[in-house]
């Protein structure tokens, strides 16, 4: 990096470091997120002497990189740090993150990929603002040998206002790194990674017997605003945090990016979630169904079939106007959501037309199929909401700390508005920061 840009990158810094520090400090009622894929060197690619190599192979260039990275977190000084493409297999790399973090203050945990890919997660906690309760790994077992990471904490002091009887000030922290989707083929997988995500997360809580408490999911979701995963997310009650700092809706995709992948494509893939506990979400195997159906949909739209071409479509050679579970399995073979290793499975197959079979009569007529393959996906309104309100009613008689978003920021600014700066070069990614204000 030559000297010039090297001041036009320190300038930056020190611009996002004086946001954060001066609506923290100003505020002790706040704390802050900050989430960043840092580009694992083991990845990097440069042109070193006319041929393509890897970073990695390079001390004097990952280290330099990696000190300025720290340079910037620290300056943010947010309360919790979640990162991607952490590379967990050098211990040099490893041992100055424990360190620069740990002597300012921060709790670390790591999580490599599974089968030796040579990154992984790092979570770091302040301990100023919070006490570690527990913490937990995931591992995907999948063909994109993911990870994920679950932290249980308690806010801790300057909070005052939290500090009443009865109550809770806990909340969950989620770090992950989702697969990319090198083609449409992945978009099945992506979504049962959301899905398990969930799974993990509503089992630690029930497993604990926890009453709501807000999650906050961070990381490299490799999908944008217009994808799958994000409405796979919406229709469970999260929020975008950055989008809801800037009153960004659904539709504003193209306001935004945070980053710039391998193809040189720009756009919005990393997520700072929020699921309030005063949010009733959709019971979770309803939205899985609708998520699957959705792409169902997507699928058989780019080849301009109508909902009744669709349901022609399903219905194959049957008899009758009826959709039969061969001729539903036919269709989803076709369009390749089964019949391979990282397809449907059959339980999955079998419950999504459980679902579908509304009457329980063993086939789906047109009414079925319209209400609920084709028309009912990504529908955000909330089910059982008496029956939730009833249970909470039921429980102990505490009262949770919520979280509202306060202001969020991303590094380099230029990505607030759709831009991506040539001259970046901490990684492929923006760094995004997010505040929170706790709130009874």
């Amino acid at each position: 990096m030559g000297r010039n840009n090297r001041g036009i990158a320190k300038r930056r810094v020190s611009r996002m470091g004086n946001y954060a520090i001066a609506s923290s400090i100003g505020d002790t009622t706040c704390f802050s997120c900050t989430t960043f894929n840092i580009l694992a060197p083991i990845y990097k690619r440069l042109i070193h002497e006319g041929r393509t190599c890897k970073e990695s192979d390079f001390r004097a260039y990952w280290l330099n990189r990696n000190e300025r990275i720290l340079d910037l977190l620290l300056c943010e000084r947010s309360s919790i740090i979640c990162l991607q493409e952490f590379w967990v297999d050098n211990e040099e790399l490893v041992e100055m993150y424990d360190t620069r973090l740990g002597d300012a203050g921060y709790i670390n945990f790591k999580l490599p990929r599974t089968n030796g890919r040579g990154d992984g997660l790092l979570i770091a906690v302040h301990k100023d603002y919070f006490r570690v309760i527990d913490h937990r790994d995931f591992l995907f077992n999948d063909f994109g040998d993911r990870v994920a990471q679950l932290l249980h904490v308690e806010l801790v002091a300057p909070f005052t206002q939290c500090r009443t009887k009865n109550v809770c000030r806990e909340m969950l922290i989620v770090n992950t790194h989702l697969l990319f989707p090198h083609d449409s083929s992945m978009c099945l997988e992506r979504l049962r990674q959301v899905y398990k995500i969930l799974q993990f997360v509503d089992s630690y809580q029930k497993e604990n017997n926890l009453n709501p408490l807000p999650i906050v999911l961070c990381g490299d979701w490799n999908g944008s605003k217009r994808g799958h995963v994000y409405k796979f997310l919406r229709s469970q009650g999260f929020v975008s945090s950055y989008d809801t700092a800037h009153h960004y809706t659904d539709a504003d995709a193209h306001k935004w990016v945070s980053h710039r992948n391998h193809r040189g494509n720009i756009c919005g893939v990393d997520f700072i979630w929020l699921l309030d506990p005063s949010k009733y979400r959709k019971v979770l195997r309803s939205s899985w169904s609708d998520a699957v159906f959705g792409l169902f949909k997507y699928l058989v739209s780019r080849a301009s079939l109508t909902g009744e071409d669709a349901f022609a479509f399903l219905k194959a050679v049957s008899d009758g106007d009826y959709i039969t579970y061969s001729g539903f399995c036919e269709a989803l073979s076709q369009l390749n959501l089964i019949g391979h290793r990282y397809g449907l499975s059959e339980e999955e197959t079998q419950d999504l037309w459980v679902q579908a079979d509304i009457d329980g009569n063993g086939v789906l007529d047109y009414k079925e199929f319209q209400q609920r393959i084709w028309n009912s996906m990504w529908s955000y309104q909330t089910e059982n909401v008496i029956k939730d309100q009833e249970d909470t009613a039921n429980g102990a008689q505490q009262t949770t700390t919520g979280l509202s978003v306060k202001n969020a920021a991303m590094f380099p600014t230029e990505a607030e508005n759709g831009l991506w700066p040539e001259e970046y070069s901490l990684s492929d990614h923006a760094c995004l920061m997010v505040e929170f204000s706790p709130a009874r």
